[in-house]
């Protein structure tokens, strides 16, 4: 929750131009009253990004992302509210007062204060270990690995003790007690053994946030132990699926791409090659959390996974996970080697930058992978591949013109008679196989939803889009809408917070209601909620049929969910008598 009151906060947003501050990091072109640009949070070509002076949000017409300023600087700089409040303060000369916290709210910003501090107690001892005789062995290690000083002071580098109490020790004599060491993920407390550490005879690799706080740990056994490598237990400041090592410095450069590994070493020894875009999901398959929080930062992804079969299933996993966020993926080749560190090692940087250049489309490498699976001397099975391809382009590709791409793609690397395989694609087509929305790009998913939408929630949508617009419109609706008719959740506070202000003479303010809600999916809908549109509508006439068709769905929908609901006998009564007198209500505007 915000530190800070309503209106301190509404005093930074008044003071703050949206598009003043997303013009340092997109760029824009006015267009009518708004502008536009290509998306931060998506890959596309054709700039649907746009920003709105009067409503003081943005929205993208091709993700969905949107918010008003302090949502966009959570968004795109992995800030909280908080910090975005206080940057933008800064930015605009704005004095911020402290309120006195909740005792369950200073509790909890205590409990995380102490969390942080520990875990960077705790990295500073592994890196003092790391340089003293006891790290000699864990020392050699990163040495035997090719890792400057340099390189193992920029990452953290260090070591534990060989004991499984001396982190424990050193945490109790620096003041921390039982009850919070059992939370921080490092410390394990029983009755029977008492305070012991959860790593010992590692070598450590410190997990930094995107802010550069210490939040985990990753520890590779000195030895022949078991698990070789082991990872910090998720704690109230590290969730795994949504943490990147390396991204802390990979954000920094600013670069349109980043290159995704699978290990701690590959990252480190790109990094140190100079290839400092490198990040790597924690020790699990890649998730829609780590695609998350990658296409805050990028619109492509350079996949460096092992060349071993393990790392062929990670890829071809991880390939549609990126896709659904939105972001284009290449496949980097690294064959004789193993992983992106032992290429570096034998080949070094140019050679790794010319893989960079002739990385594979992603597609592509999912059909090299599939050949693998046929024999392609026995006609029967290389019929079957060749037909499998076919239906992979016609579910891939929703469009004609992709498909005619990849056909003269596929056809020409996997020699293919590309007469033969148009011709097939057409007949899968014909037959009625086409795109699902899993395996569309995001366009094509995007239309598939809006095909799959009963029209309700767009109904909803579009009403409060007017409302924010176009106020004058008000008194023709509340007479037979409210936002008891809008769906429970976000659409109805938000209605609630639209008709008040409407009700009151005041314009909407679509920031503010934003700042309503902290969940980032939840400032999406409401950005959809106010950046609804339903092409031209040229006349008074065309808008007085629409609203009407509108403002009928919407109460339909609701006299159905009462029924549904069995409400009780005045309230349908009710709603029943409002819909007919709006069937025959003559709406001008």
């Amino acid at each position: 929750m915000p530190y800070y009151s309503e209106d301190v906060v509404e005093e930074v947003r008044s003071r703050t131009d949206i598009v003043d501050v997303i013009s340092k990091y997109v760029n824009l072109q006015k267009k009518g009253s708004q502008y536009f640009g290509l998306c931060p949070f998506h890959n596309e070509k054709t700039g649907s990004f746009s920003v709105s002076p009067q409503k003081q949000m943005y929205y993208c017409f091709g993700c969905g992302a949107g918010g008003n300023v302090f949502s966009f600087l959570m968004n795109y700089e992995n800030m909280t509210f908080k910090e975005a409040v206080e940057e933008l303060a800064g930015q605009c000369g704005v004095t911020l007062p402290q309120r006195e916290m909740t005792y369950q709210e200073r509790q909890h910003a205590d409990k995380r204060s102490r969390l942080f501090e520990i875990n960077k107690e705790a990295a500073a001892y592994y890196y003092k270990l790391l340089r003293s005789p006891a790290g000699e062995q864990a020392m050699a290690y990163f040495t035997k690995r090719g890792l400057s000083q340099e390189t193992l002071h920029k990452f953290g580098l260090g070591c534990t003790s060989k004991y499984s109490d001396s982190l424990y020790k050193y945490l109790r004599e620096k003041g921390y007690d039982d009850n919070i060491l059992k939370d921080c993920g490092l410390i394990t407390i029983d009755e029977k053994r008492g305070g012991h550490d959860k790593f010992w005879n590692r070598a450590m690799f410190p997990i930094f946030d995107a802010n550069g706080k210490v939040v985990a740990f990753g520890g590779r056994v000195m030895g022949d132990g078991e698990p070789k490598y082991l990872n910090s237990p998720e704690t109230e400041i590290f969730n795994k699926s949504r943490t990147l090592f390396g991204l802390y410095f990979a954000r920094k450069t600013r670069r349109e791409q980043f290159i995704l590994c699978e290990g701690y070493m590959d990252v480190i020894s790109l990094h140190q090659a100079g290839f400092d875009n490198a990040v790597a999901s924690l020790g699990t398959a890649l998730t829609e959390g780590h695609a998350g929080m990658l296409k805050r930062y990028v619109k492509d992804v350079y996949l460096s996974y092992d060349s071993d079969g393990a790392g062929q299933k990670a890829a071809l996993r991880a390939i549609p996970i990126l896709k659904r966020a939105g972001i284009s993926c290449r496949i980097i080749n690294m064959t004789p080697y193993k992983d992106p560190d032992e290429f570096i090692k034998a080949l070094g940087a140019e050679e790794y930058e010319k893989r960079i250049l002739n990385a594979e489309n992603s597609f592509m490498y999912q059909i090299r992978m599939l050949q693998n699976n046929y024999d392609m001397t026995d006609p029967e099975k290389k019929s079957d591949f060749q037909k499998k391809a076919a239906e992979m382009i016609v579910l891939e590709f929703p469009t004609q013109l992709e498909r005619e791409n990849y056909t003269d793609a596929v056809a020409a690397t996997f020699n293919i008679p590309k007469d033969a395989l148009a011709k097939y694609i057409i007949e899968l087509g014909a037959s009625g196989i086409t795109a699902k929305p899993e395996n569309q790009g995001f366009e094509g998913r995007a239309k598939a939803h809006k095909a799959k939408d009963d029209g309700m929630k767009f109904s909803q949508r579009l009403l409060i889009t007017w409302l924010v617009e176009d106020p004058s419109i008000f008194p023709k609706v509340q007479p037979f809408v409210g936002p008891d008719d809008f769906e429970d959740g976000v659409y109805k506070k938000v209605a609630e917070e639209v008709f008040k202000s409407c009700e009151d003479n005041k314009s909407v303010d679509t920031a503010r209601v934003v700042d309503m809600f902290m969940d980032e999916e939840e400032r999406k809908t409401v950005a959809a909620l106010f950046n609804t549109t339903v092409g031209e509508l040229t006349d008074n006439a065309d808008l007085s049929k629409a609203l009407k068709e509108t403002l009928l769905r919407i109460k339909k929908n609701s006299l159905a969910l009462l029924k549904a609901n069995n409400a009780d006998f005045a309230r349908f009564k009710q709603t029943n008598d409002s819909l007919k007198k709006l069937e025959r209500t003559n709406i001008s505007l």
